[in-house]
């Protein structure tokens, strides 16, 4: 595919891009959380108390009966343990299975966005993706059995499970399908920051 942009820097010219596609595999990881259950019950809590405060749904790709906001670990500081086992697990992840060593690199993850979904009968989520964030998550504190599964790029699809977690790459193209029962999730977007150690 052919582009032309205007350029920024001189805007009487234009720049031609050629656009190419390139087919790559990237892992997605599924977690079971059981070993931060007091996270995972502090957080349920949360969604509860931010449902109270903030009963407009956010509009978003998210077709469900509730979505609290983007910024809910902002919030409610109940959800903050569990974004802090989140990334942890991210780094440790990213290490083992990418080899990227993100405090070799003086860098950090960091949860940016995060937010809560409560989804009802035919309740679905629309395709997107969340780049530019590097990964991005969905954790279920409750799943009823038979509930839609999360579908990547419309081929993997994988089915919840309560105090269970999927990670992935946040440029994946994912989307969940009209559900049935209910399924209750919080879901973050990691991004990089800088982190240099401080000077002695």
């Amino acid at each position: 595919m052919n582009t032309t942009l205007d350029s920024a820097a001189t805007p009487a010219e234009k720049i031609q891009v050629e656009t190419g596609l390139v087919s790559c595999e990237l892992p997605i990881f599924v977690c079971k959380l059981d070993r931060i259950a007091p996270q995972l019950q502090l957080a349920r809590q949360a969604l509860d108390e931010l449902r109270a405060s903030h009963p407009e749904s956010t509009p978003s790709n998210v077709q469900a009966v509730y979505m609290s906001p983007w910024n809910s670990h902002e919030i409610n500081p109940k959800l903050q343990p569990l974004c802090d086992a989140v990334v942890a697990i991210a780094q440790s992840m990213a290490q083992s299975a990418m080899g990227v060593w993100f405090s070799a690199l003086h860098m950090e993850l960091y949860v940016a966005q995060c937010w809560g979904i409560f989804y009802e009968d035919s309740d679905h989520t629309l395709p997107h993706s969340h780049f530019p964030a590097e990964f991005a998550c969905a954790i279920y504190l409750e799943a009823d059995e038979g509930c839609a599964p999360i579908v990547f790029s419309r081929s993997l699809a994988i089915h919840p499970k309560a105090d269970s977690m999927v990670l992935f790459p946040g440029i994946l193209t994912h989307e969940v399908p009209a559900n049935t029962g209910r399924r209750v999730v919080i879901s973050m977007n990691l991004f990089k920051r800088p982190a240099f150690p401080l000077p002695a």
